[in-house]
């Protein structure tokens, strides 16, 4: 079936995290990655059906720069079952925004890990930038070290823009769950703007996942947690021995072992925030349960 043909359906579950991508695409100058292979979306829609995942959010890749081109063909392949993150700069006219905002895409993402120098996220640029994803009812996608991290959340959430974050909040291995970054996302928690993504535990170092899961857990709850795949791992295809989507949904399995939490992370929490039209069908079991 033609993907943009597939019905409206409820939300069962959804992927927070992937990415579509073509290898001979034009690439940035500044990047820490870059795609080994073209990913249609057809192959992760296909993923996601043999696995009874309903939605799926992509997230656009830095190496890609502003060319937000193929995730936005992607969306209008599947757009009752997809949204999206887009990379922008300050001064994107909100024009452009608002007809992306009416082809799923819900958020912005800023990409910052391994900068040597950060943008002024309180220049009157980045201000605007906030402002106009705020009316939008977007979120912004924060991707940045430990460290940093500590600075430059805060700043964005006094702009009022719901802030969600990659990868556990890229807490720094050497420092665990003590680091200054890591205890500033358990302070986020608390505001009611602020969520996780449970992904892509390769990029943590050596500490067991489990250590940062039982702490966000207990200060925000499932209700500030978000699971997703990291499809397609990028830069780290061959973790111990080769990655695939079924590791992703054991491991969840493992962090959080209770089903009904694990519902919440999976279908209540994410079909509010990336605003799929269709009302969590809590009712149904999961299949990838």
């Amino acid at each position: 079936m033609n993907a943009s043909a597939i019905p409206r359906q409820a939300v069962t579950a959804v992927d927070s995290h992937a990415h579509v991508m073509h290898k001979n695409g034009p690439l940035v100058a500044e990047r820490h990655s870059a795609p080994s292979r073209d990913v249609d979306v057809g192959e992760y829609l296909g993923i996601l059906e043999d696995f009874g995942i309903s939605h799926g959010v992509l997230t656009a890749p830095s190496f890609s720069g502003t060319d937000n081109s193929v995730l936005l063909e992607s969306l209008a392949r599947a757009p009752t079952r997809l949204r999206g993150t887009v990379n922008v700069e300050p001064g994107v006219e909100t024009e452009v925004l608002e007809d992306w905002h009416q082809r799923g895409v819900v958020g912005i993402r800023l990409n910052w890990t391994r900068r040597s120098a950060l943008p002024d996220v309180g220049s009157p640029g980045y201000a605007q930038l906030f402002e106009q994803v705020r009316k939008l009812g977007w979120h912004v996608e924060l991707f940045l070290e430990d460290a940093p991290l500590a600075d430059v959340l805060p700043r964005i959430l006094d702009s009022g823009v719901n802030v969600v974050l990659d990868h556990f909040g890229a807490p720094d291995a050497a420092a665990g769950i003590r680091g200054p970054g890591f205890q500033q996302v358990l302070h986020a928690l608390a505001t009611g703007r602020t969520w996780v993504k449970l992904s892509a535990p390769y990029r943590l170092g050596d500490i067991d996942p489990r250590r940062y899961v039982d702490a966000l857990m207990a200060a925000g709850g499932p209700q500030r947690l978000l699971w997703a795949s990291d499809f397609p791992w990028i830069s780290h295809e061959g973790f111990d021995g080769g990655m695939h989507y079924r590791r992703c949904v054991d491991w969840l399995h493992e962090w959080v072992p209770d089903p009904a939490v694990r519902q919440i992370i999976l279908t209540e929490t994410p079909a509010h925030l990336f605003n799929f039209r269709d009302s969590p069908n809590v009712a149904d079991p999961i299949l990838i349960a």
